[in-house]
């Protein structure tokens, strides 16, 4: 007989156990142990963190999981180089695109004005969000 549970917060330890089993599933079908995780990040004079960006790359694709600039940095072109660092990295491992997931309050312009396009938006959020994903093929280093 099957018991259900339903949570508010579940406990750490189911967190665990759900996420340790998807993982060894996905070990078992796919070679997920040659995802390679891909950071860069940029800091001042002073070394105090600007921004990075950061994600992983898997045979010929790179994620971008996250970029992010700090208030003060913002609208002066740093997200923009990072953005570009990020997928020269990914181009020297032989990544032949990336793609990313970002949400339409936070920067879909900027990755629409360096050659990203939609493969889809998912909508239904709250006031109207979006969330995009977007690829961009890369050029071979």
């Amino acid at each position: 007989m099957l018991q259900w549970q339903d949570w508010q917060k579940a406990p750490a330890e189911i967190l665990e156990a759900i996420d340790s089993g998807l993982h060894s599933a996905n070990l078992a079908a796919a070679p997920l142990d040659e995802v390679q995780a891909l950071v860069c990040s940029v800091h001042d004079a002073a070394g105090r963190l600007l921004g990075g960006a950061l994600g992983r790359s898997w045979g010929q694709c790179a994620e971008l999981q996250q970029l992010w600039v700090c208030a003060e940095q913002r609208r002066q072109g740093l997200g923009s180089a990072l953005l570009m660092r990020f997928e020269a990295l990914a181009a020297q491992r032989g990544c032949t695109q990336v793609y990313l997931e970002t949400f339409s309050f936070q920067a879909p312009g900027l990755y629409l004005r360096h050659g990203y396009r939609e493969v889809s938006a998912l909508r239904g959020f709250p006031q109207g969000i979006v969330k995009y994903l977007l690829q961009r093929p890369l050029d071979p280093a």
